[in-house]
């Protein structure tokens, strides 16, 4: 740890608040995606379908 010199504290703190951050965001999107997901889901079993994906 000395090898980062006197503001190791701080260098290692900004590293660690970026690693959280990344991880709340990362989890954000994870938790979005499945609610997006049950919501169409839903639709769907309503009968109201994507327009993209009809053959006709």
């Amino acid at each position: 740890m000395s090898s980062l010199g006197p503001h190791a504290g701080f260098i290692l703190a900004a590293y660690g608040a970026v690693a959280v951050i990344l991880g709340g965001l990362i989890a954000a999107i994870l938790l979005d995606h499945r609610a997006q997901k049950r919501a169409l889901d839903a639709l769907e079993q309503r009968g109201i379908g994507r327009r993209s994906g009809s053959t006709s």
